[in-house]
């Protein structure tokens, strides 16, 4: 099968799975179908699938991120010590883990085509993934904790591992427990990875964006928790600050020129 072809089977497969989508047809544009894909890959409770399924799905998800373009993080040069800025798509990220900007839930988001980070990271590694974090939900039994951090296998992304946090939400005026929260996300991951063997890890901007802390802060703390959990540990591990608009790049840039310079 051609990815078009994947892409119908995938379609067909998971609409017959539930009744509720009885008589929905399949667009004919290819923009279409794969705005119909990820909607359903979204809505999808997390279950087992058929091998068969599986196998079609992780070979359109991988050649699709294949052909948008993989940036792997050896191409990068640091900004300071073993410390990147990288401006783009976490999902397109080659290196040891990323950051996931969890929900409570842990199994990712449920709006057709949301443009958070935990639906596109869930969307292309694949539906394992869901089911994945649910299975560790279920063990836990309970939600996930603000500040703390799982980790999973990836899947279909370039990376090997995802690691999940939660971070705090930002409903008033940041409080020193948000800080603190936020500070032990970037710490929590850190140790996991660690303890995973993981030589590098990509950190999203946890907690800005729809959770409401303001993007200056939350990069000083990210920067600042790297850089004292290094120091403290004396971790080789390569830390990439992942971003995706301007405002975040300029503000991380700043933090690790200025701090580099500095402490060099």
């Amino acid at each position: 099968m051609n990815q078009a072809e994947k892409r119908e089977y995938l379609i067909r497969r998971l609409l017959n799975e539930d009744k509720r989508y009885g008589g929905v047809e399949v667009p004919a544009g290819a923009v279409e179908q794969k705005r119909m894909l990820r909607s359903l890959m979204n809505l999808r409770r997390p279950k087992a699938m058929d091998a068969e399924f599986l196998a079609v799905q992780d070979e359109y998800l991988r050649q699709e991120i294949e052909d948008t373009g993989i940036t792997d993080l050896a191409d990068l040069e640091p900004v300071c010590g073993d410390l990147y800025l990288w401006q783009g798509d976490i999902t397109r990220l080659r290196c040891g883990a990323i950051v996931n900007a969890a929900n409570s839930g842990m199994t990712g988001c449920y709006v057709p085509c949301h443009a958070c980070i935990d639906n596109c990271i869930h969307t292309f590694a694949g539906i394992q993934l869901r089911l994945d974090c649910a299975q560790l939900m279920e063990r836990q039994g309970h939600e996930e904790p603000t500040g703390q951090a799982k980790i999973t296998k990836a899947y279909n992304l370039p990376c090997d591992y995802v690691l999940h946090t939660v971070g705090p939400i930002i409903e008033g005026p940041v409080t020193a427990e948000d800080e603190r929260l936020l500070a032990s996300c970037y710490r929590s991951c850190l140790e996991l990875a660690e303890e995973n063997g993981v030589d590098s890890i990509a950190f999203c901007c946890i907690s800005t964006g729809v959770f409401h802390f303001p993007n200056q802060r939350a990069a000083e703390i990210a920067v600042e928790t790297v850089k004292r959990y290094k120091a403290e540990t004396q971790s080789e591990m390569k830390v990439i600050f992942n971003v995706f608009k301007d405002l975040d790049f300029e503000i991380y840039r700043r933090l690790l020129t200025e701090n580099g310079a500095a402490e060099g």
